[in-house]
C-alpha cells in the first residue's frame, strides 16, 4: 500500500516483510466462477417482489419479471444495495453519503503504462486531497481499477452525459486540477467511467423477524466500501448455509439466531467504515494519513 501527496511525493510505502503473513486477493469475477461454477444457477430471472406468507406454513411468494411466481420455504435477499427482498422485512432504503466515486480502469498496465505501474506499486495506491481522493488498485492480468472519490451533491453531473467518456474525463481533471501530472495520468488513460454515488443503510439497521425471509450482505447492511462489505457477505453466506445444514429442525429459529449474530457484527463494521469514509474523504487530508498509520504495521 502506497500513499502519495497531491504533488506526487511518496508519504507512505508499506511493503510486506519476510515474516508477514500473506493477505491474498482475488478478482470478484474469478471468485464468483469458482463458487458458482458447479451449481445450476438460473441467471436472468429478475425478481420484482417478495411476499411473505400470512401463515408460517404458507411459504414465501416470489414474483419474477417474466410474470411467473414461485413459492419457497426460505428466500435470502443477497441482492445488494437496491435489494428486491428487503421490502419484505424492512421499509428502510439507502441514503446518499455525500461522497461520489467515479470508477475507471487501465488494462495491461505494466506494458502500456509502465510509469503508472511503478507509481501504483504491487498493491494499492492512494492520494488524498481536500474532500477528494484518487485510489488505484491492482487486479489480476495487469488490470488496474481507479476510483476518483469526492464530496459533491448527488446531481453533480446533471449537465454531463455519463456516456461521454471525454466529457467525464475533462470534468474530473478539472475537479482534481493542480494535482501532480503522474497522478492525473490515472484519469487521462482511463478507458471508461462509471458513476457510483456511495449509499449506505443506517448503521444499526435491523428488522422485526419475518418467517421465511432474511437478508445478508449489502441488502442487510450496506456500508461504505472500505473492504468489509464483501467479506461480511461471504462469511454470512457460509454461516447461514452451515446453520441450516446442521441446525435444529425449526428453520425459523435457525434464521432468527443467524440474524442476531449478523446484526451485532455488521453494526460494528458499519460504525468503523462510516467513520473511515469521513476521514478518507475529508477537508483535512492528514486525517486519511493518520487513519492508515493506525491500521498499517509500523
Amino acid at each position: 500500500m502506497r500513499i502519495l501527496a497531491t504533488d506526487g511525493t511518496v508519504l507512505r510505502d508499506w511493503r510486506p516483510r519476510p515474516d508477514d503473513r500473506a493477505n491474498p486477493e482475488i478478482d470478484r469475477g474469478q471468485l464468483r466462477d469458482l463458487l458458482l461454477g458447479p451449481l445450476d444457477v438460473q441467471w436472468g430471472r429478475d425478481v420484482t417482489q417478495v411476499v411473505p406468507g400470512t401463515r408460517d406454513d404458507d411459504g414465501v411468494l416470489v414474483h419474477f419479471t417474466d410474470g411467473r411466481q414461485e413459492t419457497f420455504d426460505l428466500v435470502v435477499g443477497a441482492d445488494g444495495a437496491w435489494s428486491r427482498g428487503r421490502p419484505a422485512v424492512s421499509p428502510v432504503t439507502p441514503h446518499y453519503t455525500g461522497v461520489t466515486s467515479v470508477e475507471t480502469s487501465l488494462d495491461d498496465v505494466d506494458t502500456r503504462h509502465p510509469d503508472l505501474a511503478r507509481l501504483i506499486g504491487d498493491g494499492s495506491m492512494a492520494v488524498y486531497g481536500v474532500n477528494r481522493a484518487l485510489v488505484a488498485q491492482r487486479n489480476s492480468g495487469g488490470h488496474v481499477k481507479v476510483y476518483a472519490q469526492f464530496r459533491a451533491p448527488l446531481a453533480w453531473h446533471a449537465n454531463l452525459d455519463p456516456t461521454d467518456t471525454e466529457a467525464v474525463r475533462s470534468s474530473l481533471l478539472t475537479l482534481f486540477d493542480g494535482w501532480a501530472t503522474p497522478v492525473l495520468d490515472l484519469l487521462r488513460h482511463g478507458t471508461a467511467f462509471v458513476h457510483r454515488p456511495l449509499y449506505v443503510l443506517p448503521v444499526s439497521h435491523t428488522w422485526t423477524h419475518v418467517p421465511g425471509v432474511t437478508l445478508l450482505g449489502d441488502a442487510a447492511h450496506l456500508m461504505p466500501p472500505l473492504g468489509a462489505g464483501a467479506n461480511l457477505a461471504l462469511l454470512e453466506g457460509a454461516e447461514l448455509a452451515e446453520s441450516i445444514a446442521a441446525g435444529p429442525e425449526d428453520l425459523d429459529e435457525t434464521i432468527r439466531a443467524f440474524e442476531e449474530q449478523m446484526w451485532a457484527r455488521a453494526g460494528k463494521w458499519a460504525k468503523i467504515t462510516t467513520a473511515g469514509l469521513k476521514r478518507l474523504v475529508s477537508p483535512d487530508p492528514a486525517e486519511a494519513l493518520a487513519l492508515f498509520d493506525q491500521v498499517q504495521p509500523s
